[in-house]
C-alpha cells in the first residue's frame, strides 16, 4: 500500500524460549511464510538455546541449528540474515528481503547480563539496533528472573537492561533513544493471586480476561511510568507457559506448574519530546520536524501463540506488525553493476560508483552471491574494491573481476559491503553466469534457442 509515498512494511515478530530443544523441521506456520501481503522483516528472539555450536563456519563463526534451520528456510524466498546476536542461551536474528539491504544501515548489537545473587550469565537482554530507510529502530530479546514472586527483580532487570546498553551512535546511544523499541522474551511474568483451579477453568472456558487483571507485568504497567510507555496487544491467547513437550495439555508433572503468560512482545513509539522553556529552541525544532516530516506508525495486525508447536514447555508466540512510513532516503549509497557476459570461461567486469558520501574503506569489498544467499558473508568469491585512493562521487570506477567464476553459472548478484557500515550498501539487479566450459564438460544442458536440449 503506498499513499503519497508513505510506504507499508511488514514486520513479523517470534518470540519462543526453546528450552534447550532442537529445532522442529518445518516452521512454515511460526514464520506464516505464506502470509498476505508479505513479510519485510524477521525478527526472531530465541530463550534457552542449547550451548552446543553444531556447524563452523568460516573457523569464526559459530552458527546453531536454530539459525540455521531460519536461514535454510528463509534464504530460498529471498530474505537475508541481516545480523544476529548471541549470548548464551539468548538468540536474536535479523532477516529481511533482499530489495530492503542497501536501506538498513548503521546495524549495531549488544548484550547485558544480569543474575541474581551472583549467578549471572543465563537471563539478560541482547539488542540490535539499525536504521531502517533512515528510521532507527530497536529490538531487545530479554530473558528475564523467573518465578512467581521476583516481580520487582523482572522490572528492576529490564531498567537495568535499558539503563546500561549503548550504542556508538551519536543520535541514538540508548535502546530508548531510538524511535521506535520492540522489547520481547521470556519475561517471565506470571498471574497472582489465583489458584490452578481458577486458572485452568478461566482458559478451558476461553475467558482468559478474568486473567488479566492479576496479570503481573499488567499490574507494573500501571504502577512503572517507563513501562507505560510501552504498548501490548490484548492476550487473546492462552497462556504459552508451561505445557508437557509434544502437547497442549498445562504441566501434568509433581510441580503442577501454574499457566502464565511469560512469552510477550511489546513495543513502544518514542513520546514527542515536551517543549521546556530553557531548551534551546532551534535545536529541539529540528528534530522534532524530523519526526513529522517522516513520521513511522506502528500497527499491530496480529499478536497470537502457535500451539501448533511442542518441541518446548514453551509455546512461540507471534506478532506482526505493519511499519507505514515515509522513506528519508531511497537510494542506495553505492551503485554496482556487472559488464557485458560473466562466464567462468573470461575474465569479468563490472562497474560501481559512490552515489554519497559515506565511510568508505581500502577493507570494502564487492561479492558474488549466488541469488538465495544466506547473509553478508554468503558469497561464492570477492573482490577487494580498490587498493590506493578513495572514490569521488559518482565517479564510474571500472573492476576487473579476477576471482575464479562459479563453473556451474546460474542467477547471481553482486553486493558491495562496506567495512564500516557492516552491510551490504549496494546491490546488483540479478544476472546470468554463463560457462561453455560447464556446458562442454556435460555439467549443464546446452541452451539452444531458448531450450534445453
Amino acid at each position: 500500500a503506498e499513499n503519497f509515498n508513505f510506504h507499508q512494511m511488514m514486520l513479523h515478530i517470534v518470540t519462543w524460549n526453546v528450552a534447550t530443544a532442537e529445532p522442529p523441521e518445518d516452521i512454515t506456520s511460526l514464520l506464516q511464510l505464506d502470509a498476505q501481503p508479505p513479510t519485510d522483516l524477521y525478527v526472531i528472539g530465541l530463550q534457552e538455546v542449547s550451548a552446543t555450536p553444531v556447524k563452523f563456519i568460516s573457523d569464526l563463526i559459530i552458527e546453531d541449528s536454530w539459525s540455521h534451520v531460519f536461514m535454510d528456510s528463509l534464504a530460498p524466498r529471498g530474505f537475508v540474515k541481516v545480523t544476529s546476536v548471541r549470548m548464551q542461551g539468548l538468540l536474536l536474528l535479523v532477516f529481511a528481503k533482499q530489495i530492503h539491504l542497501p536501506y538498513i544501515r548503521n546495524i549495531q548489537t549488544t548484550y547485558t547480563r544480569t543474575g541474581m545473587f551472583g549467578y549471572w550469565g543465563n537471563k539478560g537482554g541482547v539488542s540490535v539496533r539499525f536504521s531502517f530507510y533512515g528510521h532507527m529502530v530497536c529490538f531487545v530479546n530479554c530473558h528475564l528472573a523467573a518465578h512467581m514472586n521476583n516481580t520487582l527483580q523482572r522490572v528492576d532487570e529490564f531498567e537495568y537492561i535499558l539503563e546500561t546498553q549503548d550504542f556508538d551512535i551519536y543520535d541514538t546511544p540508548h535502546v530508548l533513544d531510538h524511535k521506535v523499541v520492540f522489547w520481547f522474551g521470556d519475561l517471565n511474568f506470571r498471574i497472582a493471586d489465583h489458584g490452578l483451579h481458577f486458572l485452568r477453568s478461566s482458559i478451558n472456558s476461553g475467558r482468559l480476561n478474568l486473567l488479566w487483571s492479576k496479570d503481573q507485568l499488567i499490574m507494573m504497567k500501571k504502577k512503572e511510568a517507563f513501562l507505560q510507555e510501552f504498548e501490548e496487544g490484548p492476550l487473546n491467547f492462552k497462556p504459552t507457559y508451561k505445557f508437557d513437550r509434544n502437547s497442549d495439555t498445562y504441566d501434568t508433572s509433581g510441580k503442577k506448574r501454574k499457566p502464565a503468560w511469560t512469552d510477550r512482545i511489546l513495543w513502544r513509539v518514542k513520546p514527542k519530546p515536551l517543549p521546556s522553556e530553557d531548551d534551546d529552541e532551534k535545536a529541539s525544532a529540528s528534530t522534532d520536524e524530523e519526526q513529522d516530516q517522516y513520521p513511522i506508525l506502528v500497527t499491530q495486525d496480529k499478536y497470537a501463540s502457535d500451539m501448533s508447536y511442542g518441541v518446548s514447555d514453551h509455546k512461540p508466540v507471534i506478532a506482526n506488525f505493519s511499519l507505514e512510513l515515509r522513506k528519508v532516503f531511497d537510494t542506495p549509497l553505492v551503485h554496482v553493476s556487472p559488464e557485458g557476459v560473466w562466464s567462468a570461461d573470461q575474465d569479468a567486469l563490472l562497474t560501481y560508483s559512490v552515489q554519497e558520501d559515506f565511510m568508505s574503506s581500502t577493507w570494502d569489498w564487492i561479492g558474488l552471491y549466488k541469488v538465495g544467499f544466506k547473509s553478508a558473508s554468503d558469497y561464492e568469491t570477492f573482490v577487494w574494491v580498490r587498493e590506493n585512493e578513495l572514490p569521488e562521487i559518482n565517479e564510474v570506477i571500472q573492476v576487473k573481476w579476477k576471482q575464479q567464476i562459479p563453473l556451474l553459472g546460474g542467477q547471481y548478484v553482486l553486493g558491495y559491503y562496506s567495512t564500516n557500515i557492516q552491510s551490504i550498501i549496494g546491490l546488483s539487479a540479478s544476472f546470468q553466469v554463463g560457462s561453455k566450459r560447464a556446458v562442454m564438460e556435460g555439467l549443464v544442458p546446452e541452451d539452444i534457442n531458448g531450450l534445453n536440449k
